[in-house]
């Protein structure tokens, strides 16, 4: 032991929650850890500064990457280094003096009674998917009248048991023999955490791949781990306290949620609503492994990709994403491509011409990030495709763009906001994003959110009629998850979930789409849902009107700019942004629209009301859209966007 390190002095501050003599006891006491990742590292640092004295630490494991957002030995120091090591190393700079076994090839059939040899306690730090040695080590302690623990980070929060050597054996509470592995990580988690108040904000199921033997975890989740289980340490070592709720008590605490459920489960899993569960849980996780994964990304390579992978986040209508990267050293020529057929575009491409400005604009911000200014000019383009090159140029003054937080957050909310109106300071901020060029006309009175309302209704009930809108909704509308890479998720169109499952089976085909619309009122729900409701509830309805009417690419491109700085800059002040590109779609000359039937009455009246809004003159009209403050939102269904790979040349 160091001259310099003295026990009692490093380890002053716990006295008071331990008694001088219960801290002079622990530097005599043995703990087993098996496995060093998330919540086993952290365990072997705990422990260290509570002045425990002996340790056996086992993993066969060397740290990568993968480890990085919970494991606290994963460093870029430690790349590569077995797991053992690094920790034993990390305790001895805390306790020179600390005694430690390490198990380097993990712990087996044949170094069990080794690795518990002499140990006052076990602590579960197994991965998940290790149940066969877990079970085994358990067994083992229980023979032997070892205390054990499992805390498991679950979620942002953290389920543990305690298992004593007089009361309830892990096996009879999991019950795990005898059944195929996958069900037995339904069994565990169950067993774990029974009540699953963590599934409420379980963002992407698709990530729990028992297949591949892979689940999302949290740091927070790790660390609450490790409060418990040195908490539980002093409890268990020198029976005080109140009176521990060994198995089959179980414990989850979820700080995000603010709750602490605590259960006793007579007979563990083997309790009838424990086995419903299961049954439940073996269906349900059978649905996930059957599910599409999505692959993993490529690496990327260099600034250039990186600054392109955050770029992708970029808005585009119904997320088409019409751009592919061709990268040569510091340049990308941008390929963007318009589709003439679809009826939402309009103006020989503006709708796609904007969306490529707001790529363009999120990449020059992405491109701060890096230390890169970044360059614009247009090679050419036609009725179907430009190409636009861009060049990056590293500059060590360059400081990141403070909206590039907000590029891969930004989304669109279609549903209702508050009737809380912008702040002066709001307004002023949202005009300083789109520049000089622009000018932003705010439509916050009642009346005129009713008109504007109506307005998109009017949009809606067109485009819901013509059976050319209806082959662009049905290959976009995606009804297979939460995130589509390519489309719009059906959670995320504004719909209430009865709107939903009616319009599903209708969308199968035109005949009965249109047979719904035409006798059975059946675009009434989605102009209520969609536009009315929304288009009232709202802070504001606003325009975004250029100085002088677009007369060239490059002025579709700014304006794109301008609608991507406006929308960062509100999702930075927590204001969520709603484009309303329809009315304007339906206010330009469109063939087959003509004459004095119903869809053509209301598109002169979509004409007339858009008049209104542009001051006379709709080619000033650029932008369209909503705002306000959405709130929570606990499952936000959204677009997400295909890699940087399937977007490269």
């Amino acid at each position: 032991m160091s001259r310099e390190f003295d026990y009692f002095q490093a380890f002053d501050r716990n006295i008071g929650w331990l008694t001088e003599w219960e801290q002079a006891a622990l530097a005599y006491k043995t703990v087993a850890i098996a496995g060093m990742g998330g919540v086993g590292g952290i365990y072997v640092q705990t422990l260290a500064r509570l002045g425990i004295g002996g340790l056996h630490i086992a993993d066969l494991d060397t740290f990568e990457l993968a480890n990085f957002n919970r494991q606290v030995g994963a460093r870029m120091s430690t790349l590569g280094k077995t797991k053992v090591a690094v920790l034993a190393k990390d305790a001895r700079d805390i306790n020179p003096g600390m005694r430690i076994k390490t198990f380097p090839k993990g712990v087996t059939d044949e170094n069990i009674d080794e690795f518990l040899k002499g140990v006052d306690l076990f602590i579960d730090g197994f991965d998940f998917f290790e149940l066969g040695i877990r079970a085994k080590v358990f067994a083992r302690c229980h023979q032997l009248g070892i205390p054990s623990m499992t805390a498991a980070p679950v979620g942002m929060g953290t389920s543990y048991l305690v298992f004593m050597p007089d009361g309830m054996s892990f096996e009879d509470y999991f019950q795990l023999s005898g059944v195929p592995p996958e069900r037995q990580y339904v069994n565990f988690l169950l067993g774990v955490a029974p009540k699953g108040i963590h599934m409420r904000y379980l963002m992407d199921p698709t990530r729990a791949d028992l297949e591949h033997r892979r689940a999302p975890s949290t740091i927070m989740g790790v660390t609450l781990c490790a409060g418990v289980v040195g908490a539980l340490v002093v409890k268990i070592l020198f029976r005080r306290g109140p009176p521990l709720k060994a198995a089959p008590w179980s414990h989850h605490f979820d700080p995000y949620l603010g709750r602490l459920a605590t259960q006793y489960i007579r007979g563990g899993n083997r309790h009838p609503l424990q086995v419903v569960k299961r049954h439940i849980g073996y269906r349900l996780f059978a649905r996930i492994a059957a599910a599409p994964k999505t692959p993993p990304s490529a690496p990327l390579a260099g600034d250039i990709e990186k600054i392109l992978d955050l770029a992708r986040w970029a808005p585009s209508g119904d997320n088409a994403q019409p751009w592919r990267f061709e990268i040569e050293g510091s340049t990308v020529v941008v390929h963007v491509t318009t589709d003439p057929g679809n009826i939402y575009e309009f103006n020989n491409g503006q709708p796609t011409l904007i969306a490529a400005g707001a790529l363009l604009q999120t990449m020059r911000i992405a491109a701060s990030g890096f230390g890169y200014s970044m360059t614009t000019r247009y090679l050419g383009g036609d009725a179907t495709s430009h190409r636009i090159e861009t060049s990056f140029i590293f500059d060590e003054a360059i400081t990141p763009d403070p909206l590039i937080a907000s590029i891969p957050t930004r989304r669109t909310i279609r549903g209702r906001y508050s009737l809380k109106r912008l702040s002066a300071e709001d307004k002023a901020a949202l005009q300083a994003a789109v520049g000089k060029a622009f000018h932003i006309k705010w439509w916050e009175r009642p009346k005129t959110r009713l008109f504007i309302s109506r307005l998109s209704a009017r949009a809606t009930d067109i485009r819901l009629r013509l059976e050319e809108a209806y082959k662009v909704h049905l290959k976009v509308i995606d009804w297979s998850g939460r995130y589509s890479r390519t489309g719009i998720p059906a959670g995320a169109l504004g719909l209430s979930p009865l709107t939903l499952k009616l319009m599903r089976p209708l969308m199968v085909r035109w005949d009965r789409l249109d047979f719904a619309n035409r006798y059975l009122g059946g675009t009434i729900m989605p102009r209520l849902e969609m536009d009315v409701l929304p288009g009232f509830f709202c802070a504001a309805h606003f325009g975004v009107l250029s100085e002088k009417s677009p007369a060239s690419v490059a002025d579709l491109l700014n304006a794109g700019a301008a609608m991507q700085r406006l929308w960062l800059t509100a999702e930075g002040r927590g204001i969520s942004l709603h484009p309303n590109f329809a009315p304007l779609c339906f206010a330009v000359p469109r063939p087959g629209l003509e004459g004095g039937g119903r869809l053509a009455q209301r598109k002169t009246a979509v004409e007339r009301d858009v008049a209104v809004l542009a001051e006379g003159d709709p080619t000033r009209l650029l932008i369209l859209g909503r705002v306000g403050f959405a709130g929570r939102n606990r499952r936000p269904d959204r677009s997400a966007r295909l890699p940087l790979s399937d977007l490269k040349i």
